[in-house]
């Protein structure tokens, strides 16, 4: 982290991430494709006298969160306690981070699984190094992100999440390759729904979505003790040292129970729909996309086990409603759900799931029509 000059005020702007196809694979070292929502959150930084940093949200109703140094981990909790922990690894990392009001604006739905809490931490990291004088590469955000979120919050997630967000360009998927004898690589693939005259809908299913409840991290520790059976570092080497289906007989032959058998086998499976999905937009097909989003998500449900009923509705809805493929994005047991469609379809697909959810008893679900856009970087 380097020293620069100090500037009067700061803003940083950071999307929120919808993942395509592979989830759960980052931290098995494996494959992943997400983009960049145009959904973003807006952080402004100015200065103050005093050492306190205050942050103010336009989203989340209450008192401003105010942190006075040092701050205590665990000393705030909810949106806050992403900001605190931001000031903490700042801190601990050499950045004096000078007292400060923050004033934070988002049109990421919180709790949705579209990544709000790194949009956050992203925004509120870019705006306070900038106001400090301190430049952050994009090595170092991404290990504070995975720092606030790991150690300060308490969500044992992967960095899919922040290199994402960080590397997305418009018009633009982020193949994410998160190898584990390697620092996590990134490359770019072409994907324009409106030149296919396809439109990506992200669907907020108001599921409630919290991995730090503990099975998110439930999930990683079954990996871990069939990597551990195994002898390996990852399933993913695994497999391609074996090929995917000579893997999956070795795995239905380690005696491991059901659940840790059925998502190791959605590691396994997940990153060879990564590739095939990559294979398929560099072809130029991107409605071939749908069919792998939708095998996906059956995965998920059913191997992974991190879904929720009224995601599958809202899934299930959708295909019967004419939709190429969709599925749950992130890291599941509820949050939101991304879908491919033709142009032409995606009223009918919008007014059926309203409809499905007011059957149900469910509040309307919000829809949104998307394409890739640019990453995280700061406001002029």
């Amino acid at each position: 982290m380097d020293r620069a000059g100090t500037v009067a005020t700061s803003a940083w702007s950071a999307p929120g991430r919808v993942t395509l196809v592979g989830d759960h694979t980052d931290h098995d070292g494996g494959l992943s494709l997400p983009f960049a929502l145009p959904l973003r959150t807006v952080v402004r930084a100015r200065p103050r006298a005093d050492a306190t940093v205050r942050a103010t949200s336009a989203v989340v109703p209450g008192e401003p969160v105010e942190l006075s140094r040092p701050v205590a981990r665990g000393e705030v909790e909810g949106w806050g306690a992403y900001v605190a922990g931001v000031v903490r690894v700042l801190t601990h990392s050499g950045v004096e981070v000078p007292g400060a009001d923050l004033r934070v604006e988002s049109a990421v739905p919180p709790g949705a699984g579209l990544s709000s809490s790194h949009a956050l931490v992203l925004a509120v990291a870019g705006a306070l190094a900038d106001l400090a004088g301190a430049t952050l590469s994009r090595e170092d955000l991404v290990e504070l992100a995975r720092r606030v979120e790991n150690d300060e919050v308490g969500v044992p997630s992967g960095v899919l999440d922040q290199l994402a967000i960080l590397s997305a360009r418009r018009d633009r998927l982020v193949l994410v390759d998160a190898a584990e004898d390697a620092p996590a690589r990134t490359s770019l693939v072409a994907c324009d729904p409106v030149g296919a005259d396809l439109v990506i809908l992200v669907v907020d299913t108001g599921a409630p979505h919290d991995l730090g409840d503990g099975r998110y991290a439930e999930i990683r520790a079954d990996l871990d003790r069939v990597r551990g059976r195994l002898g390996v570092g990852s399933l993913r080497r695994f497999a391609d040292r074996l090929g995917p289906e000579r893997a999956l007989e070795e795995l239905a032959d380690l005696g491991v129970g059901a659940r840790e058998a059925g998502r190791s086998r959605h590691v396994i499976t997940e990153n060879a729909r990564v590739a095939e999905a990559v294979r398929r937009c560099r072809a130029g097909d991107l409605a071939g996309v749908g069919p792998v989003m939708s095998a996906s998500h059956v995965s998920m449900r059913d191997d992974l086990g991190n879904s929720h009923p009224v995601v599958d509705l809202t899934v299930d809805t959708l295909v019967s409603a004419g939709a190429l493929g969709a599925r749950m994005s992130g890291g599941g047991f509820g949050g939101a759900v991304v879908a491919l469609l033709a142009r032409e379809r995606v009223g009918e697909a919008e007014s059926r799931l309203t409809e499905a959810y007011a059957a149900a008893g469910l509040a309307p679900p919000g829809c949104h029509r998307v394409t890739p856009a640019d990453g995280a970087g700061p406001v002029d």
